[in-house]
C-alpha cells in the first residue's frame, strides 16, 4: 500500500480533497481484484462514468462508484456476490494491505424499472488515510438487465500510483462508442450534470469526430432497448434548470476546478448537429508556431523527461476542459510574473528543452514557457473556446479486442 504522503502530494497537485485521491487508488486495486478473479473477469463489463475516467481519460472528473453490466442473470446474487468479494477483497490486502471489513460487504439485491434483478453494493475500506470512526465505501452498481450493442474490450486501466502492478491492471470494458451513446441516453433518461459533463467531454474527443452515425445507431437500441425517446436538444430543455441547480453539488468535489455550466449547456446545439448529422464538426489544426517534437507522456511519464514535480497535470486538467490558467513563471532573469493563457501542447526544442505553448489570454498571442521555469499553475473558471488541437493528452486507448476472453492468467503483484 503506498502511504498517506503519496496521497496527499498528489491531492495537493489535483486540488483535491485527499479522501477523493485515495477512493481513487483503491477503486484502481478493486479493478485489479475484478480482473484476476476468473468467476467475473472475462464475465463483467466495466462502464459509467469511472471507466470514463480509468480507461477513455486520464485527465478527467474523479468518480466514486465502479458499473458493470454482467453476462448472467445468475452472478446477480447477493449469496455469490459476497463469497467472490470476500475472496476478491483478501487478494487486494494481501498484495496492498487495503483492509475491508469482511462482515460490512453489503449486497442489496432490487427490482430496477423493468422489474428486473440489479444489485447495489458497499465495500468499506480502510486505506493510505486511515480514518477513524466511520468508513469510505466503494459502491458498486451490477445488472445484467443492459443491452450491450457492441462487442467489450479489453482496457488498460489507469492507476498512477507507487504500487502499480508492475503488469497493469486490464479489464473487459465498454467500448468508446458504447460508453459514448450510454452516456446521452442516460443525459436523456435522467438529467445528471454528470452525464451533460461526459458527452460533452466525449464530445470533445478527436476519435469522435467521423464516429457520429456509429454514436447514434448505437443510442437508438438502447433507447429503444429502454423504451425511451432519443434525446434531442429540444427535450433536454426540459431538465434545464435542475442540471444547473445541481451542477456544483454533483461534480465540484469531482473536479480541481469547476467549469461553468454554460460552456457546457451551450455546446449542446452543436453537439446534436453533429450527432443528428445535420453538420460535420473538423478536427482543428496544431498551433502553426508550436515547433519540436510533440511530448505526450502519461501521467506516471514525466519523471524520465526531467519534468516531475511541475504542475504539468493541472494544466492538462484545465486544457481538457477547455479552462484558462494562471500561470506563475521564472524568466531569464529570474523574475516572477503570473499570466493567464490557454494551454495547447507540450513540444521538444532543439535544445532539448520541454515547452509549454500556448495563447495568452489577453490577445498577445502566441507564447512558449519551458517546463523547468513553471512555479504553479491555478486552474480558473474561465473558459475558452480553443483555436488550435490541444495536445496535452496521452491519447491513451483500449488495447486488444475480446468479447469473452479473461484478462490473462498472470496475477498481479506488488511493486516494491
Amino acid at each position: 500500500m503506498i502511504d498517506r504522503r503519496e496521497i496527499i502530494e498528489r491531492a495537493g497537485e489535483l486540488s483535491l480533497r485527499p479522501e477523493v485521491i485515495e477512493k481513487d487508488y483503491v477503486l484502481g486495486w478493486v479493478l485489479a481484484g475484478i480482473a484476476n478473479h476468473a468467476e467475473i473477469s472475462s464475465a463483467w463489463s466495466f462502464k459509467g462514468g469511472t471507466c470514463l475516467k480509468k480507461v477513455h481519460f486520464e485527465t478527467y472528473r474523479f468518480s466514486e462508484d465502479l458499473d458493470f453490466t454482467l453476462d448472467s442473470a445468475d452472478q446477480v446474487d447477493a449469496s455469490f456476490l459476497r463469497r467472490v468479494f470476500t475472496e476478491i477483497t483478501a487478494w487486494i490486502y494481501e498484495q496492498t494491505g487495503i483492509e475491508f471489513l469482511a462482515d460490512q460487504l453489503r449486497f442489496d439485491v432490487y427490482a430496477n424499472k423493468r422489474g428486473h434483478p440489479s444489485v447495489e453494493g458497499r465495500l468499506y475500506y480502510r486505506g493510505p488515510l486511515a480514518p477513524r470512526g466511520s468508513l469510505p465505501a466503494i459502491r458498486l452498481d451490477l445488472t445484467a438487465d443492459e443491452r450491450m450493442v457492441l462487442p467489450p474490450e479489453l482496457a488498460a486501466i489507469d492507476h498512477p500510483y507507487a504500487d502499480a502492478p508492475t503488469a497493469g491492471i486490464r479489464v473487459r470494458a465498454y467500448a468508446f462508442v458504447e460508453v459514448f451513446a450510454e452516456k446521452v441516453r442516460a443525459l436523456g433518461d435522467r438529467g445528471s450534470p454528470r452525464d451533460l459533463y461526459d458527452v460533452v467531454n466525449l464530445f470533445r474527443r478527436d476519435e469522435a469526430r467521423e464516429r457520429a452515425g456509429e454514436v447514434l445507431a448505437t443510442l437508438r437500441e438502447k433507447c429503444a432497448f429502454k423504451s425511451l425517446p432519443v434525446p434531442s436538444a429540444r427535450t433536454l430543455e426540459a431538465h434545464r434548470e435542475d442540471l444547473e441547480a445541481d451542477w456544483a453539488s454533483m461534480l465540484s468535489h469531482q473536479l480541481p476546478e469547476l467549469p461553468p455550466f454554460a460552456s457546457f449547456w451551450n455546446v449542446l446545439p452543436e453537439f446534436f448537429a453533429w450527432l443528428e448529422g445535420r453538420t460535420a464538426t473538423a478536427r482543428l489544426a496544431p498551433h502553426p508556431r508550436a515547433g519540436g517534437e510533440l511530448v505526450r507522456p502519461s501521467a506516471g511519464g514525466f519523471l524520465a523527461l526531467g519534468i516531475a514535480g511541475r504542475p504539468i497535470e493541472t494544466i492538462r486538467f484545465a486544457a481538457a476542459n477547455l479552462l484558462r490558467v494562471d500561470l506563475e513563471y521564472r524568466d531569464e532573469s529570474g523574475r516572477r510574473s503570473t499570466r493567464r493563457i490557454e494551454p495547447y501542447s507540450l513540444r521538444r526544442s532543439e535544445a532539448g528543452d520541454v515547452l509549454l505553448h500556448a495563447e495568452r489570454a489577453d490577445g498577445g498571442g502566441h507564447r512558449s514557457y519551458r517546463v523547468d521555469r513553471i512555479i504553479a499553475a491555478r486552474v480558473t473558471s474561465d473558459a475558452f473556446v480553443p483555436r488550435w488541437r490541444i495536445e496535452l493528452s496521452p491519447g491513451r486507448s483500449l488495447i486488444a479486442a475480446s468479447s469473452r476472453s479473461a484478462p490473462g492468467a498472470s496475477s498481479p503483484r506488488r511493486r516494491r
